[in-house]
């Protein structure tokens, strides 16, 4: 009876004591994460004018988002928000893609390719070089290049190839594209990589034996074994695109709409309150899919 209680009372300090460890993470995560939500959402909330925010629950910056969505126009185009939704996810799912296999091709080869863990480290840091300077200088970087009289469009002609310069190649879609994989694909290459050095090579070495070929090696053990980290490697990616908003400005020449561009643009106009319910959407519609891609893999074994 004695030892019984002893052990629960020691159960009960144990419980108190992981409670005190936690205690400090949980304020932090309370203080800048989930009371700053709040702020947006109650902000969400309010009315306002031209001069000042009007502290009054109401719906209307909700609605007014949403006006003229519940049908088509007489041009049979969607309106202003889905227009921008569908606009924003695609550029997600092409970025999303590219830097998937851009992102699995590095790591698998820094994985299984590079014994040397001091090359590995070298080659890593090779990677990280670009992230030595402002995003902002990176971007702008691709416009002597892809400019109308850029470095490709002068060699395009030079060569032949076409007769006056490619207008598509900068301040469009494809820029747009571009800077987002230039930008992003090492925060799909780390949570893969980190997979990739985590598979016992036994099991490589026991496919080999039993016939299997490179390709359903591949894909039957290596893609299964690396699912944790491709998924988080995702999750860092979309989340980062659905929000930009700098990247779609300098490189789709202010003429791309984004809703991270649409955010910002009515911060600037002091329309606080429509920034928030946009916000608090966008937040919504990146949880069900962040809510999507974990219930494919448990992330919690990779993390």
């Amino acid at each position: 009876m004695n030892l019984r209680a002893a052990s629960t009372a020691e159960a009960g300090h144990g419980g108190i004591a992981a409670w005190w460890q936690a205690a400090p993470f949980a304020l932090v995560f309370f203080l800048f994460f989930l009371v700053p939500l709040g702020l947006i959402a109650m902000v969400s909330l309010w009315n306002f004018n031209e001069y000042e925010l009007l502290p009054a629950l109401t719906l209307r910056n909700y609605a007014s988002i949403f006006e003229g969505c519940s049908h088509l126009t007489d041009n049979g185009d969607l309106c202003v928000t889905l227009s921008t939704y569908l606009s924003t996810l695609k550029f997600c799912l092409l970025v999303w893609a590219i830097t998937l296999v851009l992102g699995f091709a590095v790591a698998y080869f820094l994985a299984f390719h590079v014994r040397s863990a001091t090359v590995q480290t070298v080659l890593f840091v090779l990677c990280t070089v670009p992230f030595w300077t402002s995003n902002v200088i990176r971007m702008i970087s691709w416009v002597p290049l892809l400019g109308r009289n850029g470095l490709v469009n002068q060699g395009l002609m030079g060569l032949g190839l076409v007769d006056q310069p490619v207008e598509w190649l900068l301040f469009s879609d494809f820029s747009v594209v571009l800077a987002f994989v230039h930008l992003y694909t090492m925060f799909m290459i780390v949570p893969i990589f980190n997979s990739m050095m985590r598979i016992d090579r036994s099991l490589l070495e026991a496919a080999s034996d039993a016939g299997a070929s490179g390709w359903q090696t591949l894909w039957n053990v290596i893609v299964p074994l690396c699912k944790s980290g491709i998924v988080i490697g995702s999750i860092f990616v979309i989340t980062i695109v659905m929000g930009d908003f700098v990247t779609i400005g300098v490189m789709g020449g202010q003429q791309i709409a984004s809703v991270g561009k649409i955010i910002q643009v009515q911060t600037s106009y002091l329309q606080f309150p429509l920034a928030a319910a946009n916000a608090v959407i966008l937040l919504a519609v990146v949880l069900m899919i962040i809510w999507g891609l974990t219930r494919l893999v448990d992330i919690r074994k990779e993390l």
